[in-house]
């Protein structure tokens, strides 16, 4: 028998055309805005991307998405490039899919199944899998109806017939039920979370939630502050899907915990953000925020209205926040000299998180508004109360009298450690028959 060989092959790239409706309701973005960012988005999936059009219209048609001429424009369009997937700019829906796939003969997806595909493509963790997962049934389930060409009964002949079950029917239960199970996998994974958070707390160190536009630099930005490569940074959208976490020294002997969350972008399929709501939950438990943003990109205020979008719908959109105009060495040359300070304004940084340009600025300006937030203190402990002794002598900036029954406490704490002093002092105080020295917020 003659040996045989396996030739490896490199993998043929999808030959992709974008189509786009401007409506005029997406303040901010044009259609060639949003379709350049689909391009990207395409080639970040694996995709070649061969062509664009769009079509100005009031309202996107219910049966094409595009026009009736325009749909037979990009019939044209496949005669000419050989695409042979569609790629629409905005969420389709399944007639739409459908009535395209049937007219081009060629694989119809639209943006939000896109980024689902990426988001499966870079999902690194058990976590960010079973958030994918969760994300692309949930997706599914509404399409079913075009996935299946069989609507027989499971069953036939003798003995089976009657009302029965259709194929569509129990593959929509069989999702369901996967469903299901995947949202309590999460809901183990949320509550995992919720377990390492309160383990922070206990530590009393102070949490920062980066955010910000995908690709804008997050990763970098952790990498630097950390001062190693911890995070995995690459140039490419959603490159980092899973959230790291990472102490970070800030000067005068403060450390916090730095988390790197998922990015965010222009239309994010509301599927996504539900199911990595146990990802985000890190944005939440942040004591402030850091808003990366790419100053080199000339549409960066979408981007940050983008942000502020998903950060309210998340419920932390009015938290405190430090914003980082990163890739400051793009714009001006002196920053390439990561010596160089960085100017800070108004809750403003410029950095370079490449090059270190304005580093040392930023830990200084997350810094002080971590102790913005602190609380001034006034209280008496008992002796017996050494472990949060010791943790407020390390967590917070005070003045420890010792006295003949007790140990008076007082000076700036963060407010979860003075909630704990308050509620010890109080129990002390009661014990005491006295009554307790409140706690001065300023």
């Amino acid at each position: 028998m003659p040996a045989t060989h396996l030739i490896e092959t490199e993998r043929v790239p999808e030959h992709a055309f974008l189509v786009a409706v401007d409506t005029g309701d997406d303040a901010g973005w044009s259609a060639s805005d949003s379709l350049a960012e689909l391009a990207n988005l395409a080639t970040t999936a694996g995709a070649e991307v061969v062509g664009a059009e769009w079509q100005n219209r009031r309202h996107v048609d219910p049966n094409w998405y595009v026009g009736k001429g325009k749909a037979e424009d990009l019939a044209a369009a496949r005669r000419e490039t050989g695409f042979d997937i569609l790629i629409a700019d905005d969420e389709l829906s399944p007639a739409q899919q459908r009535a395209l796939e049937e007219l081009l003969n060629v694989k119809v997806i639209d943006r939000s199944r896109l980024i689902l595909d990426i988001f499966a493509l870079h999902a690194q963790t058990h976590e960010g899998r079973l958030q994918v997962e969760l994300a692309q049934l949930e997706y599914q389930l509404p399409r079913l109806t075009r996935l299946w060409t069989h609507l027989s009964r499971t069953q036939g002949g003798i003995g089976s017939r009657g009302p029965g079950e259709s194929q569509l029917e129990t593959d929509r239960r069989i999702i369901r039920t996967r469903i299901t199970k995947m949202k309590e996998r999460v809901d183990q994974v949320r509550q995992q979370r919720a377990t390492a958070a309160r383990g922070r707390d206990r530590r009393l160190w102070p949490t920062v939630g980066i955010v910000g536009y995908t690709n804008a630099g997050k990763s970098t930005l952790l990498n630097a502050l950390v001062g190693s490569e911890v995070a995995r940074a690459e140039d490419k959208l959603f490159a980092t899907l899973d959230p790291t976490s990472r102490q970070v020294k800030l000067g005068d002997g403060q450390v916090a915990i730095v988390t790197d969350t998922v990015g965010f972008i222009h239309k994010l399929p509301h599927q996504l953000v539900e199911a990595f709501r146990a990802t985000l939950d890190e944005v939440n438990r942040a004591d402030v925020l850091i808003e990366v943003v790419d100053a080199s990109d000339t549409h960066f205020d979408e981007h940050r209205l983008t942000v502020q979008t998903v950060l309210d719908e998340l419920g932390a959109g009015a938290k405190p926040r430090l914003v980082a105009f990163n890739k400051a060495d793009l714009l001006d040359p002196s920053a390439r000299d990561g010596a160089v300070p960085g100017p800070a304004i108004a809750g403003q940084v410029f950095v370079s998180a490449l090059t270190g340009f304005g580093m040392e600025t930023l830990r200084a300006e997350i810094a002080a508004l971590l102790a913005s937030l602190w609380v001034d203190v006034d209280v008496s402990l008992p002796y017996a109360a050494g472990e949060l002794l010791a943790r407020v002598r390390e967590r917070g900036t005070i003045d420890l009298e010792y006295r003949e029954r007790d140990v008076r406490v007082r000076g700036r704490v963060a407010p979860a450690l003075a909630g704990e002093l308050e509620a010890v002092a109080a129990r002390w105080a009661e014990a005491a028959g006295e009554p307790s020295e409140p706690i001065a917020n300023t």
